[in-house]
């Protein structure tokens, strides 16, 4: 029971439920079911069971955003002190005054689970209320059918596994100059904002998360009503008014077994550094000196550096998540009043059933988008195959990842003039050393060994022939792999006091991306395999051997390393990377295609220098540092989330559709020399398989985050059209009714036909009519309409040219029809071009063309 009891020492405040289920664990008797954990049956599993009966939110939702309005109207006032507010913008209002609401629920929960498994094992993990009324319980499949058979409840869902999908990125994205500076400056920028991260947890201790600006106080943020857990890990004062929440969730882990104290830590605390990366590109301080291995890489910050973050730890070291987890984390964060949230992580499977969207998870982030919260998801890193996309729903907003244009290479030039180029944040060398192959230094103990080359074992070495040289490393398959590391090469040759290293590529490591890596000495990492050949080729040739015993008598080849240390930014950019996942985005497990467009956009994701946690173990490259350099959408999202916040200060009354359609409608299509967006098509050589992107690598385009904060026309989407569009789905109807206790009915609409400001179509037979429903936010404008049409179909937009005035509505009939038969994907667009200098940009996409009545033929 050691992993259990390390719970008792949580000083829970608040949170009553959870602080029971801690207790009983250490009593090891369980007031609700009556058993250990010992008596669990070997084939019982977590299951998501949600009941017919309406969530808190729901019930109160109307009083609720009617309060909201007065919070909204607060963020842009300058008296903070106004306390009559909320939601969505005191949920402590519903925790106190509704608090007997929020307890009866979860006994409701207690007398369902005794009735329907009377006198049988069972363990409820945790009770959800604010989003979704239902519970997580550790049952057999067989009590689980016992339980899905009852009136009272509308689903159960097997719980599932979940993955962990800046200095530079505010410049390329125009920031200082252009959102920040509309905003005030980086001073006020995302102010009274709350981001919560439902991630690994945060380091709050980092410099990033700190209060303490004294040019400028922190403002409390009146509608949040968050707590921050006490623990060992996480002492009292780890929270302040930059960092106001702090929890984690990790019963369904726990209940697995597979919880490890000392690498997941049972607090908020951060033992991976995913979490803290993601939350400080979102919303880290600004000005924050980058100092990785003794060399400084400028200064950091957040895209809303002024937001406030809230943590949601449901991600572990040792495991990744499960989606019950993650699901009580959204439902806190809701309760708790977060306005945006951003989630870097996806499902490890395609859900199973009707359709994708009927998720655990996409469905408690339905009901955070009624409670009026943006969701960021990261699109996942399974690209670059077609329907790869990991985040299906059209309520999330879902991001890929693109380059951007800064880079840092080394590269060696050899003694016969020839340069190779490299990868490592590393010094460069003074003049030539000569060059000594690991596998030619070994002492007479090591010469049977194996694996020597990868120079891991300094007592292998002769000190003597490495001293003063630079020594050459093999960097095999056991690299990537974690079974050798470059740090500990480098301690190697450290040790053996060489002048440098060089890691020469196995040729067995194929498709490999590695990233720069810290070095303290002169060194570089030779990515490509025929450049590795190249040098190992000109090192034999220049080696001399005694003919008769074969002994090296002298090492000829000599290299000089330039370092890797200083940035260039000539690299054309942003492109996809291959690993960011892509659309069409799939409707159900059998890969059908929906009317919906994901990506929605794409953001900086690769090589982004970001905070790390101190205890943070998930790169072995940055253990102990304060920074690290990541790559994924992951890192791509908080980007998204931190613009969102700029969006959501300006415009507090946006819905969490306009703040989507801003980011959409004025994304770049263009990178930054004015050419198209090119997509990495390959995981081997990536960057010699590119071509222009389309809709399904990049959505509507790259984000623009200065125009995104004057989009002029919006394109809005409510949460019953949202309803309705699931109604549409075919043997739908009784899960909407179980998820969101609405009835279909006649009102069922077509993935196409949501207002979305793209327009998706998998199967257009012969013609189709689509409309788009605009409103103006700016001053009164003239717009032309343009149009490309996508291959295989002919299209035509009216009306052609009209004038719209602040606040009306512009309708756009879009007629479609299909020219020839075609199952290969294509893309068009509409713009929209206002003489004001509003631009306007929706993709078209258009799988499966049929052009006449083939059914008879």
């Amino acid at each position: 029971m050691g992993a259990y009891r390390m719970w008792v020492e949580l000083k829970m405040e608040k949170d009553f439920s959870f602080k029971l289920f801690v207790v009983v664990l250490f009593l090891g008797v369980f007031v609700t079911c009556g058993f250990c954990l010992e008596d669990v049956d070997s084939d019982a599993a977590v299951y998501i069971v949600t009941l017919k009966q309406a969530p808190v939110s729901h019930l109160y939702g109307e009083e609720l955003r009617v309060k909201g309005h007065h919070h909204h109207q607060r963020h842009n006032s300058k008296n903070h002190g106004s306390g009559n507010v909320s939601r969505l913008d005191k949920p402590s209002h519903i925790s106190r005054k509704h608090a007997h609401n929020v307890s009866s629920v979860s006994r409701m929960h207690d007398s369902l689970l005794r009735k329907v498994l009377r006198g049988e094992n069972y363990l409820k993990l945790y009770s959800y209320h604010y989003l979704i009324n239902g519970f997580a319980v550790l049952v057999t499949p067989q009590q689980a059918f016992k339980l899905a058979n009852r009136r009272e409840v509308s689903n159960v869902a097997l719980d599932f596994s979940v993955r962990t999908a800046t200095t530079h990125t505010p410049q390329f994205l125009g920031l200082p100059l252009g959102a920040w500076a509309q905003e005030g400056g980086y001073e006020t920028a995302g102010e009274g904002i709350v981001i919560g991260f439902i991630d690994t947890g945060i380091d709050p201790m980092h410099p990033s998360f700190s209060d303490n600006t004294p040019e400028r106080h922190y403002p409390v943020p009146q509608h949040f009503s968050g707590i921050c857990e006490v623990t060992r890990d996480f002492p009292s004062g780890s929270c302040n008014r930059k960092l106001v929440g702090a929890r984690h969730f990790a019963a369904s882990a726990i209940t697995r077994g597979i919880f490890n104290t000392t690498q997941d830590y049972a607090s908020p605390f951060d033992g991976d550094g995913h979490g803290t990366h993601t939350a400080s590109v979102a919303a880290g301080n600004h000005g924050i000196p980058v100092v990785v291995a003794g060399h400084h890489f400028g200064d950091a910050s957040g895209m809303a550096p002024r937001a406030h973050v809230a943590v949601y730890k449901a991600l572990y070291k040792s495991f990744g998540g499960f989606a019950a987890d993650v699901v009580a984390a959204i439902d806190q964060a809701a309760q708790d009043g977060v306005d945006i949230i951003n989630l870097s992580i996806t499902p490890n499977r395609r859900p199973p059933g009707v359709a994708t969207f009927f998720n655990p998870i996409d469905m408690a982030l339905l009901s955070a988008v009624k409670a009026g919260i943006f969701v960021v998801q990261a699109a996942g890193n399974t690209g670059p195959s077609p329907k790869s996309v990991s985040s299906f729903s059209p309520w999330i907003f879902t991001v890929g990842a693109s380059t951007h244009d800064r880079v840092y290479s080394n590269s060696i030039v050899l003694g016969n003039n020839i340069t190779i180029p490299g990868v490592g944040f590393a010094p460069g060398t003074d003049s030539m050393y000569t060059l000594v192959m690991a596998s030619h230094a070994l002492n007479d103990t090591a010469a049977n060994d194996m694996y020597a080359g990868e120079c891991q074992d300094a007592s292998s070495f002769n000190q003597t022939l490495v001293q003063g040289n630079l020594l050459v490393c093999s960097y095999s398959v056991r690299f990537v792999l974690g079974l050798s590391t470059i740090k500990q090469a480098l301690e190697t040759a450290k040790n053996l006091s060489a002048a440098g290293v060089v890691f020469c590529m196995d040729p067995f490591v194929i498709g490999f991306q590695i990233n720069p890596t810290p070095m303290r000495l002169p060194g570089i990492i030779i990515p490509s395999a025929n450049d590795s050949k190249i040098l190992l080729q000109y090192y034999n040739s220049s080696l001399d051997q005694d003919e008769v015993t074969k002994r090296i008598t002298r090492f000829g080849a000599v290299a000089c390393i330039s370092g890797g240390l200083k940035a260039n930014f000539s690299l054309s950019a942003p492109n996809v990377m291959f690993y960011s996942a892509r659309g069409p985005d799939p409707e159900d497990s059998f890969l059908d295609d929906a009317d919906i467009l994901k990506p929605n956009l794409v953001a900086p994701g690769n090589l982004i220098w970001a905070a790390w946690s101190s205890g943070g173990m998930d790169s072995v490259e940055f253990e102990g540092e304060d920074f690290a350099m990541m790559s994924g959408t992951s890192m791509a999202a908080p980007h998204v989330a931190g613009l969102a916040a700029l969006i959501k200060q300006k415009f507090p009354n946006f819905s969490t559709a306009a703040i989507g359609s801003a980011l959409s409608t004025t994304a770049s299509l263009y990178d930054k020399y004015g050419g198209p967006i090119l997509a990495q098509r390959s995981y081997a050589n990536p960057e010699s398989n590119q071509s222009p992107a389309t809709p399904f690598d990049m959505g509507s385009g790259f984000v623009n985050a200065t125009a995104a904060l004057d989009p002029g026309l919006i394109f809005d989407t409510s949460y019953s059209d949202y309803v309705s569009f699931l109604c549409g789905i075919n043997g739908s109807a009784p899960l909407v009714l179980n998820h969101t206790g609405e009835s279909c009915g006649a009102s069922t609409m077509n993935g196409t036909d949501l207002n979305l400001p793209s327009i998706t179509i998998s199967k257009l037979n012969q013609s189709r009519t689509v409309q788009r429903t605009l409103i103006n936010i700016a001053a009164k404008e003239t717009y032309v309409v343009g149009w490309s049409a996508p291959y295989g179909a002919s299209i035509k937009v009216t009306p052609a040219r009209f004038f719209i005035a602040c606040g009306q509505q512009q309708v756009l009939n879009v007629v479609f029809n299909a020219t020839m038969n075609n199952s290969s994907p294509s893309f068009g667009r509409i713009g929209l071009f206002g003489n004001q200098g509003h631009v306007v940009n929706i993709p078209l996409s258009v799988i499966v063309k049929v052009s006449y009545d083939t059914t008879n033929s």
